[in-house]
């Protein structure tokens, strides 16, 4: 979903750099500078916000939230708003990288945000002091139904050798941890070393079946048919299942990630008002719509799917499930740097072990 990057208007800011821009010094009042996953957002939706406000909006993208942390943190560049995922806001936090948000300045995310995911995001953000969900949703398998012979209902068929050198994995620590660890009974927010190496083990033992570690590039493979199966984000579903009849998309009994990105403010924002304002932007139904239409994936805003006018989508049971698919899902959370690195290692030695 992730690798862009775009700046809207000001083409000769483009020229130096958004860190030539953002760092003069001086506060802007009619800028706001972005920083969110790749292709996140609706370019209508930002030519919108800056018809109505009159502030214009500096985009910058990232692809994981791996390589947006160290950009935030070193403050090389100077961004007002970013969409990083659950675990990563709850690290921004303990940081002390982003600032609480005025929530009476966000009318329109207090009426159009569902309680459930408010709820949802207390795991990471005790009060909902930080941040404001934008989208949510698991990870689970896609699957072409005319290779796959065998039942799609447990995490064991990406270790099933009959699929060999047709299996794609995720490119990320934990989201590629989490599947042996529900495998084996155990909590995706794991800590016990000796655990995570028994998980590490098994991704490495099923190394020789995969054909690929992947992130963006899952939805083009899966749609031209260049894989059996895939772990996806649910968001990317819809559109592989469109563009691709034969696929089918199952969350494995195991149980998996219930994942929620959202809007935070950093604590060196030199625009806090613009960004209030464009978060709360994004919160209304119709410009919440226009990015659902655009991204596909699940929106937390309850307001929405009476506008979306893909009647596909629109009845989607992928991108508007009933609660029980969410239901009792773990969230990732922070487990400190160390722990953080700890991941790290162990999936690097994954990718590079023969």
């Amino acid at each position: 979903m992730k690798l862009k990057f775009l700046a809207l208007i000001l083409v000769s800011c483009l020229a130096f750099g958004v860190a030539g821009c953002g760092s003069s010094g001086g506060k802007s009042e009619q800028k706001v500078y972005v920083y969110s996953w790749g292709d996140y957002l609706n370019p209508e939706v930002l030519k919108l916000f800056e018809k109505e406000t009159g502030i214009t909006v500096v985009l910058d993208e990232f692809d994981t939230n791996e390589s947006m942390y160290p950009r935030v943190a070193e403050g090389a560049v100077h961004y007002d708003v970013i969409c990083p995922s659950d675990y990563m806001i709850q690290k921004l936090i303990a940081n002390n990288l982003v600032q609480p948000l005025d929530v009476n300045k966000l009318p329109e995310a207090k009426k159009n945000i569902g309680a459930d995911f408010f709820k949802q995001c207390e795991s990471f953000d005790p009060g909902n002091k930080y941040s404001v969900p934008y989208c949510w949703g698991t990870v689970g398998i896609i699957y072409d139904k005319t290779k796959v012979t065998d039942p799609v209902d447990s995490w064991n068929i990406l270790w099933n050798e009959k699929y060999a050198g047709q299996i794609l994995m995720q490119d990320s620590a934990r989201d590629a941890l989490m599947i042996p660890l529900k495998l084996m009974g155990k909590s995706l927010n794991e800590t016990d070393k000796d655990v995570l190496a028994q998980a590490q083990e098994m991704l490495i033992k099923q190394k020789p079946l995969v054909q690929a570690y992947v992130v963006d590039e899952v939805k083009d493979k899966l749609i031209n048919n260049e894989a059996a199966m895939g772990v996806v984000f649910s968001g990317e579903a819809p559109i592989i299942l469109k563009e691709n009849p034969n696929m089918e998309f199952a969350i494995p009994k195991e149980g998996t990630n219930f994942w929620i990105d959202g809007w935070v403010i950093t604590k060196d924002a030199q625009n806090v008002d613009n960004a209030h304002k464009f978060i709360d932007f994004m919160c209304r139904p119709d410009i919440a719509a226009k990015n659902f239409d655009h991204l596909g994936y699940s929106t937390p805003n309850v307001n929405v799917r009476d506008l979306v006018e893909d009647e596909e989508l629109k009845n989607s049971p992928i991108a508007f499930p009933s609660a029980d698919v969410y239901g009792g899902q773990e969230t990732y959370k922070y487990l400190g740097n160390k722990m953080d690195e700890y991941y790290n290692s162990l999936w690097m030695k994954v990718k590079v072990d023969q």
